[in-house]
């Protein structure tokens, strides 16, 4: 193992006086720098240590005894260079142009940012120059005007000062390249894009620009009416973000005497670095919704026999009719889907459809109702007929104790979560090949790679922050390949784009192998000392030169030539992959072909190499690390091994199953079996819109003999639920999260829960009591340091050495060290030691198209939303930037059917069909189409198959068949039975 330290660099010095004080500093050092390492202020407005200095806005000039005075922040120091940072003169200067900057601004008392934040950089250097627009003589120009178009952030001009910190904020930080500027002379301002309004370009609504500007040219908006206050009159909540695996640091600025957040900021960390994006930064209000479940609810026996029960989610299926409750007319008022009455905004459960199948109840009834029926039906048909999902979004310490009452309470390992629906072959290819499921380095030590390879992923909508790294390290001359069907914004910043037909993946990677192999560019000492199965490798791989990789793929045979060449040469090389490599059902084989360029080329145990899955969810790496999969415990250890399930044991005290259990798609399956999974408690997730084939899914649902869903909100599977439990969101409770770097940070409490909602944990120990379990923790710290005994890659960790930034696993020392960045730098975790190569033959896709359905469906995110949208679809920002559910679609195949931008259609496959618009898109390959699987309304899953990968067990849902037609008179959401 590899802890990455700042490298000697051996550089020379220079020595110089600043205010009668000497100080030697690397050369090249600005005299700003210089200055601060003896805390000298030297005041800016356009300067920030984050960005690249530019020197725009003269605010930072000293007295160097040149002609002319030099601008602190771009002026490098020089041997013996004498300065004087704040003569009589250079404070007249300063105070002059102050002036000068104010006489444009807003009154004080309408200033943007003033009357917000309350930290106007301008104000805050005219009450050090004792100057004020009010006392000036300068006239005051106006008129270069507001841009309110942006949902959450606002744009005032007149505010503007052009000092270009915007800008760099978005082209250096961010790498979205949306700011610049346009103009002449005093009509000169930021522009975005060609000078559109803020709303109306790409702006992707991060709001680093907001971060970064010292005045109110760029402040935020104030959302739900909860007024933005200076952060002294607030209540400063250091946390993490709850969406994507990154894990971004982030402040929440309380309003307690509102009870609501008014505002976020990123702050410093060693992953994020203060960045944000628009779902962390405007994307927090979901928890506030008035629509979250505060009370518990049992279903009311007129209910019965159970089915869906919002016209949504009911579908159009004839076995549906009648099963909802209040007769056949009812059923067939609500066949058409929602047709014949108004539809709620936002594409989110019907409550007033819903709520009145359940009452109310108190917790006692609730939980006691859970546990009985829960425990007949163990004692009736035994452990295998109980089943548990949980959830990445709720702490490592709920899942682990999630996972803990699954198989100690009711002796059974059938529990999972999503990360079956995400990267389960990735996992089942990694444990198979280097030993663990977790990535072997972070997404920043892209800064040290000579080449990356990014796969199957859209960072820029999935790990928007990650994708900034990515971005950055481009502009210091790393190369990108990015290898995916669909040309997304990471096309635009690539060196190469393989544009692969979809499930072509483990073609185009054998091929890639057979170049590298044929240039002699592996690392035969590597393979000699580290590697197993190399030459059936070649063996394999000899089979797919480019030419025959270029008829499956479609991409250029010269391309794969040059792509192999430029990752053989590399001395460092990373692989970075989402989804689009995982959700398949040969996902497990594509990743095998990832860790097998990896390790032929040497590129594997040193800092800039490595192999990394991103992460979907913001806690998908901690619950798969706390056990919450049914082959293994926490940490990854095997459950049908005897020495482990006998340490667990001991543990827990009492018998454990020593069988595997079921994965998520095949807990479906079994429930619609004889003498399969009939009890389920469902924390956290909602299948019906995740899973792959929803109608197999509302069969399944409706045929469990219980099920207890505990969530937020009320979700689609809520509507077969027994019982519904009120939930608890991130921002509600104590715990730990583990990111996509293996970072494992606090989360902290926020809010309060609403009504009579509960923290999670304290809910499955209630419940754990009420089975016979003896459990008696009080704080979510107790329940950590229980896992971390029975977790060696968590060893030393503790709440309170975790700090405000988390630290890395492994952590041999975590009170001094942010922990190990890269791993396998001697060894394998595998029982030899050495990476295992395991080569794959190409296989086609299991539902290919045909004349019926011609075109390929790939599912996946927006950059705005988050999964089944019952977060996001509640946000006002994210949900008002994105508000409706499109098919991405080749302009060809748009022309090819008639059909225009914006237009409604219809998609059915064999399984069924939705209604959206069309999108006409330039990103799409002819013959492709994507849907975002957020919208209840065009629920994507209701088309994609339920094939599964053997290995990983994930189900295909890059990959079905489909067609695409104008929409006539059809009711969406009907079933193809």
């Amino acid at each position: 193992m590899t802890t990455l330290e700042e490298p000697a660099t051996g550089v020379r010095t220079v020595t110089v006086e600043i205010d009668g004080r000497a100080v030697t500093v690397p050369e090249g050092t600005s005299i700003y720098d210089a200055a601060k390492q003896l805390d000298i202020d030297i005041p800016v407005l356009c300067h920030n240590e984050r960005y690249d200095p530019v020197g725009v806005c003269r605010m930072c000039v000293v007295d160097t005894g040149g002609r002319a005075f030099a601008a602190a922040c771009v002026r490098p120091c020089e041997e013996g260079m004498q300065v004087k940072t704040s003569t009589p003169e250079v404070e007249r200067n300063r105070a002059t142009l102050t002036e000068l900057l104010l006489s444009d601004q807003p009154p004080r008392a309408e200033d943007p940012k003033q009357t917000t934040t309350g930290d106007n950089l301008l104000l805050d250097l005219a009450d050090r120059f004792d100057v004020a627009k009010e006392t000036t003589d300068l006239p005051c120009g106006s008129g270069r005007g507001v841009d309110l178009s942006n949902p959450v952030i606002a744009v005032n001009h007149d505010a503007c000062i052009l000092c270009d910190r915007c800008v760099r904020a978005c082209d250096d930080i961010q790498g979205n390249d949306v700011i610049g500027r346009s103009g002449k002379g005093y009509s000169t301002r930021i522009a975005f894009d060609l000078n559109d309004p803020m709303g109306a370009s790409s702006c992707v609504t991060c709001g680093e620009c907001v971060q970064a500007c010292p005045t109110g040219a760029l402040t935020n908006k104030a959302i739900n009416d909860i007024p933005i206050r200076p952060r002294e009159e607030l209540d400063a909540v250091d946390t993490v973000c709850p969406y994507c695996g990154v894990g971004c640091a982030l402040t929440y600025y309380v309003d307690r005497s509102r009870g609501a957040i008014a505002f976020a900021e990123g702050r410093d960390q060693p992953g994020s670095k203060s960045r944000l994006c628009v779902k962390g930064r405007y994307g927090w209000d979901y928890a506030a919704s008035p629509q979250r479940l505060t009370m518990p609810l049992i279903r009311k026996e007129s209910s019965y026999p159970k089915g869906p029960l919002s016209a949504d989610v009911r579908g159009d299926s004839s076995n549906d009719r009648g099963r909802a409750g209040g007769g056949g007319d009812r059923s067939a008022r609500l066949s058409r889907n929602g047709k014949d009455r108004k539809r709620k905004p936002g594409g989110l459960v019907d409550y007033d459809e819903v709520l009145p199948h359940f009452r109310e109840a108190t917790w006692e009834e609730a939980l006691d109702l859970v546990a009985r029926r829960l425990k007949e039906i163990h004692a009736e048909l035994g452990p295998g007929a109980i089943a548990g999902f949980g959830s990445a979004k709720c702490s490592n310490e709920e899942a682990y104790l999630f996972q803990k009452l699954i198989r100690a309470g009711f002796g059974t390992n059938n529990v999972d979560h999503c990360t079956r629906l995400c990267h389960a072959s990735s996992v089942a290819a990694l444990f198979e090949g280097v030993g663990s499921g977790a990535v072997s380095t972070t997404y920043g030590d892209v800064a040290n790679a000579e080449v990356v390879i990014i796969t199957g992923s859209n960072p820029t909508a999935n790990h928007p922050v990650a994708s900034s790294f990515f971005k950055q390290a481009r502009r210091r001359g790393t190369k990108i390949v990015y290898v995916d069907p669909r040309a997304s914004t990471v096309a635009e910043h690539a060196d190469y784009h393989c544009q692969v037909k979809p499930g072509t993946d483990v073609a185009f990677y054998n091929a890639v192998m057979h170049e590298v192999i044929r240039l002699g560019l592996i690392d035969m000492e590597f393979i000699k000392a580290r590697v197993s199965g190399f030459e059936e490798l070649v063996r394999t791989v000899n089979d797919y030169p480019p030419e025959r990789a270029a008829q499956i793929t479609g991409v250029d045979a010269d391309l794969i030539r040059e792509v192999a060449r430029v990752w053989g040469e590399a001395k460092a090389g990373v692989i970075y992959w989402g989804m689009g490599i995982s959700q398949h059902t040969t996902g497990t084989d594509n990743a095998r072909c990832l860790i097998a360029l990896c390790s032929i080329t040497g590129n594997v145990g040193r800092p800039g190499t490595g192999l990394h899955p991103l992460r979907g969810q913001n806690n998908v790496q901690g619950a798969s690390d706390a056990g919450l999969i049914p082959m293994f415990y926490p940490d990854y250890q095997g459950v049908d091994r005897d020495a482990t399930r006998r340490r667990f044991e001991q543990a827990w005290g009492t018998e454990l199953d020593p069988e595997r259990g079921l994965t998520v798609t095949e807990i479906i399956g079994s429930v619609l079996k004889p003498g399969g999974v009939r009890g389920m408690y469902m924390l956290g997730e909602n299948p019906f819109l995740s899973d792959p084939n929803i109608n197999k899914v509302r069969k399944a649902l409706s045929q469990l003999d219980f099920l207890v869903v505990q969530d937020i909100f009320l979700t689609e599977t809520a509507e077969f639920a027994d019982v519904i439990l009120p939930a608890s969101s991130y921002l509600e409770k104590e715990g730990t999260y583990t990111n996509t770097d293996r970072r494992v940070q606090l989360g902290r409490k926020v809010m309060d829960p609403p009504g009579q909602a509960r923290v999670d944990w304290e809910i499955i120990q209630d419940l754990a009591r009420r089975i016979g379990l003896d459990w008696s923790y009080a704080t979510p710290s107790e329940v950590f340091d229980e896992m971390v005994e029975l977790m060696p890659s968590y060893a030393n960790l503790r709440h309170d050495n975790l700090g405000l930034t988390g630290k890395l696993y492994p952590n041999a020392d975590p009170d001094h060290s942010d922990g190990t960045v890269v791993l396998f730098d001697e060894r394998f975790n595998t029982d030899d030691g050495l990476a295992h190569l395991v080569p794959a033959q190409w296989l086609p896709a299991k539902e290919l198209p045909d004349a019926e359905y011609p075109l390929v469906l790939n599912t996946g995110r927006l950059l705005e939303h988050w999964h089944t949208g019952s977060m996001t679809r509640r946000s006002y920002a994210l949900d008002t930037i994105s508000p409706i559910a499109e098919v991405y679609m080749h302009p060809k195949d748009a022309a090819d059917r008639g059909l225009s931008h914006g237009q409604p259609v219809r998609v059915r496959s064999r399984r069924g069909v939705i209604e959206l618009q069309v999108r006409i898109s330039h990103r799409e390959q002819l013959g492709n189409c994507f849907i975002p699987f957020h919208f209840r309304e065009a629920a994507a899953n209701l088309l994609t198959i339920d094939e599964i990968d053997p290995y990983g067990k994930i189900p295909e849902f890059k990959f079905c068949a489909i067609q695409v037609e104008a929409l006539r008179a059809e009711p969406t959401w009907s079933v193809s039975e």
